[in-house]
């Protein structure tokens, strides 16, 4: 005998049922709806043509508030979610209104995945600036740095291409700019150079133009290109002087000297080849002579021999490009006479036994006059020297030298000269 089965189809379906609620249950549990806020730092700008075909060039405020995107979405789907995966742009065409400063542009977000209901950003809009457009041109300047070539070699000429630039830019960053530069690294080198540099545009406070500040600007060319040409160096040229006018009755021209008594110069080969014909000396006349009308003293004065160099020729860097010319003149008869300044050519008298004494400078000069018999016949051994120390300490002095002269000679000026006065140091002074 079969035994019926009792039908439990009711209590199937009520179990399936309990079954995905706490499916259900469990997955909001572990999986919730939540939100996160993004930072995002990359707002794209874009169809800016649209106002930038007033004229006008569009910035972005610096005060701008950070733009903070929220997105809702389940909590796993917001794991997958970076700053990097949202897209937020500001369509220029979509602007509140171009009649207001800041200009007001929407922003709109997207994510994949994301429904927009379910995306929200604050700000909504992107501040804008507008400014005028300008164009000004500036000519490039090569700059060289501390940078120096190798021993020997000197820039000659320097030679860049383009000469200029055109910038474009809001009118008040064109106003800031003060010089373009190339900048060329010539530290070293012993052989003509040719270098494509990018440009650097350096403000009216010497600073170089911000990354910022550059997005704004535009140029028609971004680079050039420096050609270097090094001259070579050459030492020990003369300076010969010239002078113009007649000392005062009853003196002459001793002689003429300058300071320093010669120069470094760099030129080109051909240049070079032209000085070394004139006996590498560089000639101080015509307008630069210097006048001695009336004179009964030295004249001195300061020549610009810069302004004396033949085409192709510069001084070296580093040198003044001023000399100090000195005429000097004496009276008929009179001769310079000069004195090493040694112990064994100036005797020290009432010099104490613990101090010692050194010159300052390596000589004397001693001008004497003939006023009975012949200046030639005077020689330096004829002048004797002396330097009295008395009263004098450790230290540095300008102190008078007294001259002895043979009869029939005068001293025409006083001399003096610069010493060191020190203590002798004992070895057991020194331990």
């Amino acid at each position: 005998m079969k035994t019926k089965r009792p039908n439990n189809f009711p209590l199937k379906i009520m179990s399936l049922a309990v079954a995905i609620l706490v499916w259900l249950i469990v997955v909001n549990v572990d999986n919730p709806v939540i939100s996160k806020t993004y930072i995002i730092s990359n707002v794209e700008l874009i169809n800016k043509q649209y106002i930038e075909d007033t004229d006008k060039v569009c910035m972005r405020d610096d005060e701008q508030t950070p733009v903070r995107v929220t997105i809702k979405a389940e909590r796993k789907t917001l794991s997958r979610i970076t700053a990097e995966n949202i897209q937020a742009v500001a369509d220029a065409q979509q602007a509140v209104s171009l009649e207001t400063n800041p200009v007001m542009i929407p922003i709109s977000v997207t994510c994949p995945g994301i429904s927009q209901n379910n995306i929200s950003v604050q700000p909504q809009n992107m501040s804008v600036r507008l400014e005028d457009r300008a164009t000004a041109e500036f000519m490039v300047t090569v700059n060289s740095g501390e940078g120096m070539p190798g021993k020997g070699y000197e820039i000659g000429s320097q030679i860049v291409s383009p000469e200029k630039v055109r910038i474009t830019g809001p009118k008040s960053m064109i106003n800031k700019i003060d010089k373009v530069i190339a900048n060329v690294d010539v530290n070293g080198i012993t052989e003509d150079t040719t270098d494509t540099e990018n440009l650097t545009i350096i403000d009216k406070n010497q600073e170089q133009l911000s990354e910022d500040s550059m997005k704004y600007i535009g140029m028609d060319n971004v680079k050039a290109t420096v050609t270097t040409k090094l001259w070579k160096v050459r030492a020990g040229v003369k300076i010969n002087v010239n002078y113009k006018g007649e000392p005062a009755d009853g003196y002459v021209v001793d002689s003429a000297v300058t300071v320093p008594e010669t120069v470094s110069v760099a030129g080109s080969e051909e240049a070079l080849d032209e000085l070394k014909v004139m006996g590498n000396t560089i000639w101080v006349q015509d307008e630069k002579s210097v006048d001695i009308s009336g004179a009964k003293n030295d004249v001195e004065e300061k020549v610009n021999i810069s302004e004396l160099l033949s085409e192709g020729l510069k001084l070296t860097s580093g040198s003044s490009e001023e000399v100090w010319v000195n005429i000097r003149v004496l009276p008929e008869g009179g001769k310079i006479f000069t004195i090493p300044a040694t112990k064994d050519s100036v005797r020290f008298k009432n010099k104490a036994d613990n101090l010692q004494v050194s010159f300052e400078i390596d000589k004397m000069e001693v001008r004497v006059k003939a006023v009975d018999g012949d200046i030639e016949a005077l020689s330096d051994d004829d002048i004797k020297a002396s330097i009295d120390l008395s009263d004098k300490e450790e230290g540095s002095y300008e102190v008078p030298v007294k001259i002895n002269l043979p009869k029939g000679y005068e001293l025409i000026e006083d001399v003096k000269t610069e010493i060191k006065v020190s203590k002798v140091s004992t070895i057991a002074e020194e331990k």
